[in-house]
């Protein structure tokens, strides 16, 4: 059935390839030869003829799915959509080189570019933060498959900058919930952060958000225990004095 499948699509890769002929193109193209194919459609990724190129690379994956420039083919249509801006299809193409051609040498770029159309989807802070969770994890596993490659350390960044966008939503929600004087239900905001994002920028502003939330509710107990961790885990911190004139005003 594949076979069949693939003489019913011949006719109409071959009407694809024809409008290239005779149409101002600047390189010979031979059908019958997937080099001379590879070397058309990357001249139209170049020229940014985005439609006409992945018609040539879809030829090649098409007709040569066996030809050493099929795995070629799909991670450029998967960089055509990635630079078009098209993510989500972009991601998928580029799942598709790993899942289509798990031997190749592209496998490992393509789980990186994977990643990295979900870090261009993650929105700002203030949205529905699924595609930035989706980056985050698509970029660690990356580092755990390959923890002695190049792009390693950049992942990383990747993953810090994306942890920070969380933490800052779990913050900012905090903050505002401090501004309608509901400081219990910032509190549980506060502690987010505190739990799970303690490697962020937002981590020390959230325990001095709890600390002065408790002030605020007259929880000694509670206080000074948030203190005593304030001061063990951030003996150095920037927002020091602001817990110490608290902690100077208990009896």
């Amino acid at each position: 059935m594949i076979h069949i499948a693939r003489l019913l699509l011949l006719p109409l890769a071959l009407l694809w390839v024809s409008s290239f002929i005779g149409c101002g193109t600047s390189y010979e193209l031979d059908t019958k030869d997937p080099a001379s194919i590879f070397r058309a459609a990357m001249i139209e990724l170049e020229d940014e003829d985005w439609l006409e190129s992945e018609k040539l690379f879809d030829l090649i994956r098409l007709q040569y799915p066996s030809s050493p420039y099929a795995d070629d083919a799909q991670f450029y249509i998967g960089e055509l959509h990635f630079r078009k801006g098209e993510h989500i299809l972009a991601s998928f193409n580029f799942d598709m080189v790993r899942r289509s051609y798990p031997m190749s040498e592209l496998s490992r770029i393509s789980r990186y570019k994977s990643a990295l159309c979900y870090y261009e989807l993650s929105p700002p802070f203030d949205r529905d933060q699924d595609y930035t969770k989706k980056a985050i994890q698509h970029f660690a596993e990356y580092q755990a498959l390959y923890p002695d490659d190049s792009l390693y350390m950049e992942s990383g960044k990747k993953i810090d900058e994306l942890r920070n966008k969380l933490a800052r939503r779990e913050y900012e929600t905090a903050e505002i919930y401090r501004k309608l004087y509901t400081n219990k239900s910032a509190l549980v905001y506060y502690d987010f952060v505190i739990e799970d994002y303690p490697d962020t920028e937002y981590y020390e502003a959230a325990f001095v958000g709890k600390i002065e939330a408790l002030s605020d509710l007259k929880r000694k107990d509670e206080l000074r225990a948030t203190i005593e961790q304030y001061n063990a885990r951030i003996p150095k911190g920037t927002m020091r004095d602001r817990v110490m004139s608290i902690a100077n005003s208990l009896p």
